[in-house]
């Protein structure tokens, strides 16, 4: 079977000619047949949903997030101006939080919830609450992740829950034990508790059915969460993949990582889920990195990132059978290699054991066109005190304006429907 998949990195189309017997497989591929094309460009499609206001105020928010001296003193004043409770929560939540989160619990969720799903993109419920370190708020993040499965299990627009054990657990434990320091007494009472939380999250989501993602995080902390994430995946996906692990693939030791626990947890007769990312946190792997004079852990070069991504994908994609993945990815040429292994594979645009997921806010263009042609998309949804998401919404805008051309990308996108609307000029 020869498919020719051609992919413009200028144009970020993705052109499909597929040949007549493709169409003694079954395979759903009508949707992407009845356009012939999956363009990425296409911003009537990736902003249907958005009224003219919204689009001029969005227009606005990336015109800022394009300096990376306005971000900087931007964040900086919102965490001052909340330290010392000035009147500024209503602006932030009005503008910043407005268009990367979804709301300050799950009821303000629900109207975002259900926009998307009318267009056919899921949403996962992220409850962005990081940096805790006292039990009692801990157990706090731990009930409310419960609900948040809780909430899932009821809507099909929910396919996933996800937390970061970060909300769950200090950071300073989770950095002593991927240091494999020898914990005191207290310590290990204290570590037993963050794997009891772990555990009861995962078990709640095997109980209900919804699947769950564990995020990754900075590499100092990872070989715990490690740990953490294996153990869940072969106690709880042993019929269906319902514990899903995060790489990041900005890391240089994490593509040998993907297969060697991928071949573990098969080994032990359980199914490996798996999320694949580029990586969250590049500024700080290389500042500590330095600082603490060590060779950093992530790639120099952005080519190596992607083409470790693009290696992660088609390993998971000749191994299927034995796992599930999520491509969460803004980069239309990488999404294209994602379509187009699946293409190449006979592999249904919907099949369950394939999926893509953007952040909300973001990437509109990918998520959007996906969904119209009938993949499996979701949308981080972040949610939570505004106070709390400060330092979510800090990374967010940080990494917008950082990674090479990331908000320049959006930016242009809003630019290109405003003039299609004929709302400029």
């Amino acid at each position: 079977m020869i498919i020719q998949l051609s992919v413009s990195h200028n144009s970020s189309m993705i052109l499909f000619l597929l040949p007549r017997r493709l169409l003694d497989f079954d395979v759903n591929f009508q949707a992407v047949m009845d356009s012939k094309a999956l363009d990425f460009n296409d911003t009537e499609t990736a902003f249907r949903d958005k009224t003219d206001g919204e689009l001029k105020q969005r227009h606005r928010l990336f015109k800022t997030l394009n300096s990376q001296t306005l971000v900087d003193a931007g964040a900086f004043a919102a965490g001052i101006a909340l330290r010392f409770r000035l009147p500024v929560r209503g602006l932030i939540k009005a503008t910043v939080f407005k268009y990367f989160c979804g709301g300050e619990n799950l009821e303000e969720c629900e109207p975002t919830v259900r926009k998307l799903g009318a267009s056919g993109i899921g949403t996962i419920l992220d409850y962005a609450i990081e940096g805790k370190e006292k039990e009692h708020e801990l157990d706090a993040t731990c009930a409310e992740l419960l609900r948040n499965i809780d909430r899932a299990k009821e809507n099909i627009d929910i396919p996933f829950a996800v937390f970061k054990v970060t909300g769950i657990a200090r950071f300073g434990l989770l950095e002593k034990v991927s240091s494999r320091e020898v914990l005191t007494p207290e310590e290990s009472e204290e570590f037993e508790r963050v794997r009891r939380r772990v555990e009861k999250i995962c078990r709640k989501g095997a109980e209900v059915g919804q699947p769950v993602f564990i995020d990754a995080e900075e590499s100092w902390i990872q070989d715990a969460i490690d740990s953490l994430a294996e153990e869940m995946m072969e106690r709880y996906n042993r019929e269906k993949v319902i514990v899903f692990h995060t790489v990041q693939l900005y890391r240089r030791d994490r593509l040998g990582y993907l297969r060697d626990s991928f071949r573990r947890i098969n080994l032990k007769g359980s199914k490996y889920g798996v999320k694949l990312v580029r990586g969250a946190y590049l500024e700080k792997e290389r500042g500590r990195a330095l600082e603490f004079k060590y060779e950093s852990p992530v790639h120099e070069r952005l080519e190596d990132t992607s083409g470790d991504f693009d290696s992660a994908v088609d390993f998971c994609i000749a191994n299927l059978e034995g796992m599930s993945f999520v491509a969460a990815t803004h980069n239309e040429v990488a999404t294209a290699h994602v379509v187009e292994k699946m293409i190449e594979s006979g592999i249904r645009t919907d099949d369950p054991r394939v999926n893509f997921s953007q952040l909300f806010g973001m990437s509109d263009n990918i998520s959007y066109v996906l969904a119209n042609a009938g993949f499996n998309v979701s949308k981080y949804l972040p949610y939570g005190p505004v106070e709390d998401a400060i330092p979510y919404l800090t990374r967010r805008a940080r990494e917008n304006s950082s990674v090479r051309g990331q908000a320049s990308r959006e930016l242009r996108m809003i630019e290109r429907e405003l003039e299609r609307r004929k709302l400029v000029g």
